[in-house]
């Protein structure tokens, strides 16, 4: 089914997923020391050792209030770059939004996990004469401090990890709103700093009718690494990524959420119960 018409509810919230693509990634740096042969069964390998990996968002229909969590790749990669992670992006995330009849300008909150280049594209945008202003200009854009102070100083084989043209446009706009711990965005979406990934990463839970959602971010950025032997080496603290991990996951295992993950190819919502060995999960289906 097309991502497009992907939806879920949580409580009285609806959630629409919404996919600005698919890119590539090396499968070996995905997915650490698990071996390929094993690997490689659920995600196939292309000649350059890539796995095709989505790019997905949500966006939430709170009571008064529309929250995006997430913003894609982007559309401002060189070629090199595209070439590099084999970007597919028929439907950008701008178009899916206009497709669910949302403009940028209705989009009241901005929700980021962290400020890597596959999360942070669609912050902005390119005008013809090359200038990058804020997508989504009247929302209000969340991130923790600390991931904003690493994105902003980063050490040098990172530079490239964090681009700047989707980040200072926003802040010279005003629109950043800068974190120190867990957070309300809005009554029912919360936000719950994990670090691990990166240093100030966070988790989205949304809570409605007694029901649970969690976006994990690039904690468990597919649902094979819901399994805690697999972590990824882009984690810059894979220790506290599998702390933050293994807790969370069991309680959401234990308390029933909803979980969806952010290059999730195929499964995109699922539950998820503990299994003899580790966790089990099953498929929603849309609503």
């Amino acid at each position: 089914m097309d991502p497009l018409f992907l939806r879920t509810r949580v409580g009285s919230f609806e959630v629409n997923l919404l996919q600005d693509g698919f890119y590539r990634l090396d499968g070996g740096a995905m997915f650490g020391v698990v071996p390929k042969v094993v690997w490689e069964k659920r995600y196939p390998a292309d000649e350059l050792n890539r796995i095709r990996l989505g790019l997905d968002s949500l966006l939430v229909r709170a009571p008064g209030a529309l929250v995006l969590i997430e913003a894609g790749i982007g559309s401002a990669l060189g070629e090199k770059e595209i070439q590099m992670f084999a970007v597919e992006q028929p439907h950008p995330l701008p178009e899916r939004l206009e497709a669910i009849g949302v403009k940028p300008e209705d989009i009241d909150h901005v929700v980021l996990t962290h400020l890597n280049f596959d999360h942070i594209g669609h912050c902005t945008r390119r005008l013809p004469g090359g200038t990058f202003v804020p997508t989504f200009p009247k929302a209000r854009y969340h991130v923790q401090k600390e991931e904003m102070d690493f994105a902003l100083a980063p050490p040098r084989r990172l530079r490239a990890s964090y681009p700047l043209d989707a980040i200072r446009p926003v802040e010279e706009a005003g629109l950043w709103v800068l974190h120190e711990g867990p957070a309300e965005v809005v009554p029912g979406i919360r936000l719950l700093p994990t670090g691990g990934h990166t240093p100030g990463h966070q988790v989205v839970l949304v809570e409605s009718g007694g029901e649970t959602l969690v976006f994990w971010g690039d904690l468990v950025p597919t649902s094979r690494h819901l399994d805690p032997g697999y972590g990824m080496a882009y984690d810059l603290f894979p220790l506290r990524v599998l702390e933050q991990r293994g807790a969370l996951v069991g309680r959401g295992a234990d308390e029933g959420w909803i979980h969806t993950f952010p290059h999730e190819p195929e499964m995109h919502f699922l539950r998820v119960k503990r299994g003899k060995k580790y966790f089990e999960t099953e498929p929603i289906e849309p609503a």
